[in-house]
């Protein structure tokens, strides 16, 4: 029983954790190197980050400074960003590539709000899939007689709970990154 609990807490925990990662990535408005995460460059035929190619910097609150070591890949990442669709145009001057992040403006925010709710919604029902799993295998532990009736009770209650903690989880910080875009 408690292998199945703690199996459960920690595929919900992954699911809340991706569901993290990927609110990490959202444009809100100010630099954020996290935007450069999933960027790829061919370096010597191995497909490389860029962050493991170059000095990443925010100098100031709109502006990412990426600073290659070898200046020769500069127009690979240059054309790497403007190919990963992150909604900003870089400007290279040979030393440097310099990403200005422009405001978001009204429509933008709902949209990004939008996609937050539905990145949400989604994580939620990840959740509650894994719940729907437990519940099933509470179910046939039952039946198969490794635990009691009141057991499968008791776990299928625990595994409730564990569940409603989880969306509450997701719901909070659903509501912080929509206040956070909202804001900027």
């Amino acid at each position: 029983m408690d292998a199945l609990l703690s199996n459960l807490k920690m595929k919900m925990k992954d699911a809340y954790n991706a569901l993290l990662k990927d609110y990490s990535k959202i444009r809100t408005g100010r630099a954020n190197s996290s935007s450069l995460d999933d960027i790829k460059i061919d370096y010597y035929g191995q497909p490389t980050p860029i962050k493991q190619l170059s000095n990443i910097s925010i100098p100031e609150p709109r502006l990412i400074v990426i600073q290659p070591w070898d200046k020769q890949v500069l127009p690979l990442i240059e054309k790497a960003i403007l190919a990963s669709n992150i909604g900003v145009t870089p400007d290279n001057d040979g030393v440097v590539i310099r990403l200005p992040f422009q405001p978001l403006t009204e429509e933008t925010r709902k949209e990004i709000v939008k996609k937050i709710r539905k990145m949400a919604e989604e994580s939620k029902i990840e959740i509650r899939n894994i719940r729907r799993t437990g519940n099933d295998d509470a179910k046939k532990m039952e039946k198969d007689g490794e635990i009691s009736e009141d057991d499968k009770a008791k776990l299928l209650k625990d595994i409730q709970e564990i569940t409603d903690e989880w969306i509450k989880k997701i719901s909070e910080v659903a509501t912080n990154k929509e206040k956070e875009i909202m804001e900027v």
